[in-house]
C-alpha cells in the first residue's frame, strides 16, 4: 500500500502541483514598468553623454546657428534685391512713357509746322494780283515725292470782287526730256473740272517714268476749248 502511494507520487500519474509567486499582479505590472523606464531612461542618458563627450551636440547647435543668421542675411539682401529691382522698373517705366509722350509731341509739332507752311503758302498766293486778272492761277507748285512720283499744288482765283462762279476745267502738263528726247505727260487724261467761287486750291500726284528730267509744270484754266489763264513754273 505504502509502495503504491509512493509510485504515484513518482509517476506522470501523480496529482499536479501549482507554484504561484506570493506577490500580487498589478505590482508585478508596476515593477516591469519601473524596470523599463530606468533601462530608457539609462539609454537615453548614455547616447546624450555620448553625443556631448564627441562634441556632436555642440556643433550641431551652432551649424545650426550659422545657418539661420545666413538665411536671415540672405533675406535681407533678397529684400533689397526686389527694392532696388521695383526702383528701376518704375524709373524705366517713367523713362519709356516719358520718350513716348516726347515722341507723340514732336510728331504732333512736325504735323503742325507742315500744316503752318502750307497755310503760309496759301495766304501768301492769295495777294490779288493786278485789277486786269478777273481769272488767273496765283500759285503753282511741284515737287518730287520719289523717283517715280511728283506732287503738284494749283490755286486758282477771281480778283474780280463778288464775281460770278466760274465752271471750267484745269489741265496740269508736265514736260522735259526722257531719255535725250522731249517728253511730257498731262496729270489726267482728260482735263479737270472745276467750280471756282472766289478761289479754289488742288493738288494731286503723278506717276512718272524714273528716267524722266521734268523741267516744267505747266498749268492751265480752259473754258470749253478756250484758255483762260495758264501758267508755267520752271524746275
Amino acid at each position: 500500500m505504502r509502495f503504491r502511494l509512493l509510485r504515484r507520487k513518482l509517476t506522470v500519474s501523480a496529482p499536479r502541483m501549482a507554484v504561484r509567486s506570493a506577490l500580487p499582479w498589478p505590482f508585478r505590472w508596476l515593477l516591469g514598468a519601473v524596470v523599463l523606464g530606468f533601462s530608457g531612461s539609462l539609454a537615453l542618458w548614455a547616447f546624450e553623454f555620448g553625443r556631448d563627450i564627441a562634441g556632436l551636440d555642440r556643433e550641431s547647435k551652432q551649424e545650426l546657428t550659422q545657418l539661420r543668421s545666413e538665411v536671415q542675411t540672405l533675406r535681407v539682401d533678397l529684400l533689397n534685391a526686389q527694392s532696388v529691382a521695383n526702383t528701376s522698373e518704375s524709373r524705366l517705366t517713367t523713362e519709356r512713357t516719358a520718350q513716348e509722350q516726347l515722341a507723340m509731341r514732336i510728331r504732333q509739332l512736325e504735323t503742325d509746322n507742315e500744316a503752318l507752311r502750307s497755310d503760309l503758302g496759301f495766304f501768301e498766293r492769295l495777294i490779288p494780283g493786278s485789277a486786269g486778272d478777273a481769272l488767273s492761277i496765283r500759285g503753282l507748285h511741284a515737287e518730287p515725292v520719289s523717283d517715280t512720283q511728283w506732287r503738284w499744288q494749283a490755286l486758282m482765283m477771281q480778283a474780280t470782287k463778288n464775281a460770278p462762279d466760274f465752271k471750267g476745267s484745269l489741265e496740269i502738263t508736265f514736260t522735259g526730256t526722257l531719255n535725250g528726247k522731249p517728253w511730257s505727260l498731262a496729270h489726267a487724261p482728260t482735263p479737270q473740272s472745276v467750280l471756282i467761287k472766289g478761289y479754289l486750291r488742288l493738288e494731286g500726284i503723278v506717276d512718272v517714268p524714273a528716267q524722266a528730267m521734268v523741267k516744267n509744270v505747266t498749268a492751265k484754266i480752259l473754258q470749253g476749248s478756250s484758255v483762260r489763264s495758264v501758267q508755267t513754273l520752271q524746275l
